[in-house]
């Protein structure tokens, strides 16, 4: 990693909208609230956390390519613009080139299933305003063109560890001067039918949506580096979960008692040894795929803007790609 620095952090979650939000949550340490949600031809309803409502209404959403965009398309443009700050209108006065990525693994999903509906109950009549939010760079889209940025933007689209592989893409685009700054998002969004798959899979897991955001640049007036990205290490038939989190805990420090490890499964990280803090933000927030990874890095690298930690280390398990971590660290200490 050649001198990365992290200037902002954003994030929509079912703690609310903001940073400040998401870290009040996380500090209680308790599980949220839970919701039901409605499965069509069930008696019984499925469980999750979804985003609560703004206190008010954001003024992007009268933007023209926002007023009838998914949910997902709204948090991944809500977490990007906390995370940019007064460099949103740098961006859109063309004064700062700005790559976007925005990192998923379900996608948008919710008007993905109200087009299928419409198609097999008519096709005559589906509507074609819904299509447009179907394809799963649709948020990034809407991003791009709310910024009125026309530098690179990419749409990943894989497991939870997809995010850091954003972040590493946004660190080469850095490197090579593609861009002056890049915007990593993560974003989930509610639908019953990928709360009904995690259901089946992991029956005590409540499924939740929202994005997380991270913004990256050279310039090292911010207080956090992003020193350091680990290799993917991915699950095959010869190499299991366990084994592949064993190889990516070895590229990451051993940790020291000033510094915070924030882990996306407790029980899969292989260093059990870890001498300071742990924070594991999925049993409050509950599960949202890539906009956990997303919320893991935010929360860290909130802990270190506010100087708790001297460093962190983020340890990510991918549901069913990979394992990832990252080290962050706080550059007054350099």
């Amino acid at each position: 990693m050649s001198r990365i620095f992290i200037h902002g952090l954003g994030a929509v979650s079912p703690a609310g909208w903001g940073v400040d939000a998401l870290r009040a949550a996380l500090d209680k340490n308790l599980p949220l609230p839970v919701q039901t949600l409605a499965r069509p031809g069930w008696n019984k309803p499925v469980t999750v956390r979804p985003v609560p409502p703004p206190a008010a209404r954001p003024a992007f959403f009268a933007h023209a390519r926002l007023r009838r965009a998914s949910a997902m398309s709204q948090h991944t443009v809500a977490a990007a613009l906390e995370a940019l700050g007064p460099d949103a209108i740098r961006v859109q006065a063309g004064e700062l080139r700005l790559g976007i990525i925005v990192c998923m693994m379900a996608g948008g999903v919710a008007y993905s299933r109200r087009f299928y509906e419409e198609v097999l109950r008519d096709p005559a009549t589906a509507s074609p305003l819904i299509f447009p939010e179907t394809v799963f760079n649709a948020p990034a889209s809407h991003l791009g063109a709310y910024l009125n940025s026309p530098v690179a933007n990419y749409t990943l689209v894989g497991d939870e560890g997809t995010f850091l592989q954003g972040l590493a893409l946004a660190a080469d685009w850095l490197g090579e001067g593609r861009a002056d700054g890049c915007v990593v998002v993560g974003a989930e969004e509610m639908d019953w039918i990928v709360a009904d798959a995690v259901r089946l899979f992991q029956r005590e897991t409540v499924y939740a949506a929202g994005a997380g955001a991270v913004y990256l640049n050279r310039s090292p007036a911010a207080a956090i580096e992003l020193a350091a990205i680990t290799d993917s290490f991915t699950y095959t038939q010869k190499q299991g979960r366990l084994a592949a989190v064993q190889q990516m805990a070895l590229q990451l420090p051993a940790g020291a008692a000033s510094e915070l490890l924030c882990i996306s499964e407790s029980k899969a990280f292989a260093q059990p040894h870890w001498p300071g803090r742990r924070l594991t933000p999925k049993p409050v927030l509950g599960e949202a795929f890539v906009a956990s990874a997303a919320w893991q890095c935010v929360a860290a690298g909130d802990a270190l803007r506010r100087e708790e930690f001297t460093a962190a280390n983020v340890s990510i398990v991918g549901v069913n790609q990979q394992a990832i971590g990252a080290r962050l660290q706080r550059t007054n200490l350099l």
